[in-house]
């Protein structure tokens, strides 16, 4: 086998640019897939933080009606605390949220909200929810998010005319005054909502020590079931970033597959031509007593040597790159505050160890596997033929 990988990388130095050529081209399919697999995780794991950050904390019991994508059910989507749990709210281990149906009058025109009610003191999420800790004559001091803001053309200090229904069905209204607009990369809490106080809300929506979500701290305990509430864990409430990205990368392995393809066609058309000029050297391997498969895995570990060498270049101008958009991260080039989804404006790519390691092993193989279709015929040849340049 050592001599083997002698004569191969003989062979490969001595083809002098054809080599450096699949080299660099094989080099170049490595970083390509590294980085932009690098691309996904990172999303990943950004839209997860920011959504634990800002949405969903570490869990979230649900009243059992509630559904976020229905709005009819938010009318009758509450209930008082479950006293089992009222020690953690008092502690602020677990954050009661109350979500009431409202319209809002911007300008004149109408737009349809949902008017959340949180605790100013609140630690589980970042909204600067201690804004609403203030008194402001004729009105009740609220907050809401850049997108909403733009998309109203709404500024921090502005007065907006907020309408909502009780609990008996009657409707009422005054002013909500925008105490602060925060920024954030979760578009499902900006969209169409607006905060104020819980105990405001609770109190104009007579709905006392009532909540639609509860919301607790991350904790490696397992949370126990509540009646009239649904548990939903972290996982299940990020499971559409996981399908997003499974979708996503599906689409990607497309684009990797066609780069690989034009790499190892590279190398197939490199290895026949190598086998058509060289018949004359592959019978005198053969009459100097080397076994046909051991030609076979000469000219295999030669074409599988291609994408150690790649690896080798690979590395030697990818490090300094893929660590530097590690560090600077990836703009993308376009607003993706319009997509609706959990995405920041610059992406930073994480590569683990297993990536890397992946990667290459399927790329040394798939090179392996290149090189040895044609070192197949090798097999078939006569030695007397191919010292005299002839295959049968």
């Amino acid at each position: 086998m050592f001599l083997a990988i002698k004569l191969a990388y003989r062979n490969l130095i001595g083809a002098g640019l054809r080599t450096w050529l699949n080299v660099i081209v094989l080099s170049f399919s490595y970083v390509v897939i590294i980085w932009m697999n690098g691309v996904m995780i990172g999303w990943e794991e950004q839209a997860k933080h920011d959504m634990k950050n800002w949405q969903i904390g570490g869990g979230q019991y649900w009243h059992q009606d509630f559904d976020p994508y229905d709005p009819f059910t938010i009318s009758d989507s509450h209930a008082p605390v479950p006293k089992e749990l009222e020690k953690e709210v008092e502690k602020g281990n677990i954050e009661p949220i109350l979500i009431a149906q409202g319209t809002m009058y911007p300008q004149g025109r109408m737009q349809s909200v949902a008017i959340k009610g949180i605790r100013p003191e609140q630690t589980i999420f970042s909204q600067p929810t201690q804004k609403l800790d203030t008194t402001i004559e004729g009105g009740i001091p609220a907050i809401i998010g850049t997108m909403m803001a733009k998309n109203m053309d709404i500024s921090k200090g502005d007065r907006v005319t907020m309408r909502w229904r009780d609990s008996n069905g009657t409707f009422d209204a005054t002013d909500a005054v925008i105490v602060d607009i925060f920024a954030s990369n979760v578009p499902a809490i900006e969209t169409g909502q607006i905060y104020i106080s819980l105990n405001k809300l609770q109190e104009i929506t007579l709905l006392q020590d009532h909540a639609t979500t509860l919301t607790f701290k991350e904790n490696k305990k397992e949370r126990p079931q509540i009646d009239g509430w649904t548990l939903k864990t972290q996982k299940m409430l990020t499971a559409s970033v996981d399908e997003l990205i499974k979708t996503k990368t599906a689409g990607l392995t497309i684009f990797y597959f066609i780069l690989l393809l034009l790499a190892m066609l590279a190398i197939f058309d490199t290895m026949v031509l190598s086998i058509f000029r060289r018949q004359k050297e592959i019978g005198t391997y053969i009459a100097l007593g080397y076994t046909r498969k051991g030609v076979v895995g000469l000219f295999t570990v030669e074409g599988a040597m291609y994408s150690i060498l790649a690896a080798l270049v690979g590395a030697a101008y990818g490090l300094p790159l893929l660590a530097w958009q590690a560090k600077v991260g990836w703009t993308m080039p376009i607003d993706v505050s319009e997509l609706g989804m959990a995405i920041a404006q610059t992406l930073y790519p994480v590569y683990s160890f297993g990536l890397v390691v992946s990667t290459v092993l399927i790329v040394v193989l798939t090179t392996t596997i290149v090189s040895y279709w044609p070192s197949r015929k090798i097999a078939k040849m006569n030695p007397t033929e191919a010292l005299r340049g002839k295959i049968q």
